[in-house]
């Protein structure tokens, strides 16, 4: 091998080798929670599962007419407890049977929904509310407020649920879908109130929040811009898994006779109905039961997909 020159063997050692081309930089906008969240829930079957059933249920309730053309309040004796091997006796399309006073189980499963869903709906937007507010102001402002909201808020919580809300509508003689929603709403906002108040203990400590009050925001625009957003990930999924409560909490009272009554058609009054006739017309109560049952899973199944969205952690 020749011998290189010093002026040759320096200015190989210098030598830099290639430069790897730079690939482009791409400057992708951050997603927030929620961006993060709704990305997640798009791939949970739980949550594709789930949020179909509660629209064709919501769908259900708001258009029982497009379902069935048969009136769930009008009977024939003539069709009095037949079930679906007997429809071909009476020449009747109805395939789920008929009731005690020859009414569509079907027409009434359809119709029930809507009195199932508005209760659980109602009950839910109230307590969510009352609740949310309550529990805002208490974490917040601390103190004196925060020590009377708790010790109400522990009172409510100490009186039984169902045994409270029992002893709410026995004071109406009347019991509708209105009077339902507020006996139920009247204990229920308590569990809402404790999460808000934990989390926005802990929101208010972030250092936006206090650069906030460094800059001088008011307290109304620190509770809504900045408190609020991130305190509603906790009270969504503990509202959305309590929806499915209320519809059992509603079917519940009504099987006992204390909450929805004839001639309001509500898949608890169907089973207490059922209930009395299970040793002759089984499928009086079944229909009704399985349907309950459904609803009530799918609201649970969307508020656990939910929380698993929006903990990370879980993620």
């Amino acid at each position: 091998m020749p011998d290189m020159t010093k002026t040759e063997a320096v200015s190989t050692e210098g030598a830099l080798a290639p430069v790897d081309a730079i690939a482009p930089v791409t400057h992708e906008k951050a997603r927030s929670l929620w961006g993060d969240a709704w990305a997640d829930l798009r791939r949970n079957p739980y949550f594709v599962v789930s949020a179909a059933l509660i629209f064709v249920l919501l769908v259900i309730a708001v258009f029982p007419g497009w379902f069935t053309s048969a009136d769930p309040t009008k009977g024939d004796l003539v069709h009095h407890f037949l079930g679906k091997p007997e429809l071909s006796k009476v020449g009747t399309p109805d395939w789920l049977g008929y009731d005690g006073q020859g009414r569509s189980v079907y027409a009434r499963l359809i119709y029930g929904t809507r009195a199932s869903i508005i209760v659980a709906t109602c009950v839910t937007a109230i307590v969510t509310l009352v609740g949310g507010i309550t529990g805002m102001i208490a974490g917040y402002f601390g103190g004196l407020t925060d020590t009377l909201i708790s010790g109400i808020t522990n009172i409510f919580f100490g009186i039984p649920f169902l045994l409270g809300s029992m002893v709410v509508l026995q004071a109406f003689t009347k019991r509708t879908v209105w009077t339902v929603v507020f006996a139920l709403a009247f204990l229920g906002w308590t569990q809402i109130t404790r999460v808000m108040r934990g989390s926005v203990i802990t929101v208010k400590q972030a250092d936006y929040v206090h650069a906030a009050k460094a800059l001088g925001a008011g307290t109304s625009r620190i509770l809504l811009r900045h408190i609020l957003p991130n305190a509603m990930a906790p009270v969504i999924v503990v509202s959305t898994i309590a929806l499915g409560g209320y519809i059992a909490a509603e079917a519940t009272l009504s099987y006992l006779g204390l909450g929805l009554a004839a001639p309001t058609i509500s898949w608890g009054v169907d089973i207490s109905a059922g209930a009395a006739q299970i040793r002759v017309a089984q499928h009086i109560l079944l229909y009704p039961s399985i349907m309950l049952s459904i609803t009530v899973l799918a609201f649970i199944m969307l508020g656990e997909a939910v929380r698993n969205a929006l903990d990370p952690k879980l993620r």
